[in-house]
């Protein structure tokens, strides 16, 4: 099982690099799209925790 689980990792790890490789500017936009969602998870939380505290 954990040899599964290194080819596994091995094999996201290669298809990262070959979509940032071939394309650098989708892969830019996919990285940008997971800032936004993170920015946008953390502001939701504090608008809850705040509204929570009121």
């Amino acid at each position: 099982m954990a040899q599964v689980k290194k080819v596994a990792l091995y094999a996201v790890g290669v298809f990262v690099l070959y979509t940032i490789i071939t394309s650098p500017a989708r892969a830019a936009a996919l990285v940008q799209v997971g800032f936004e969602g993170i920015s946008s998870a953390a502001q939701s939380v504090g608008q809850f925790m705040t509204e929570l505290v009121n």
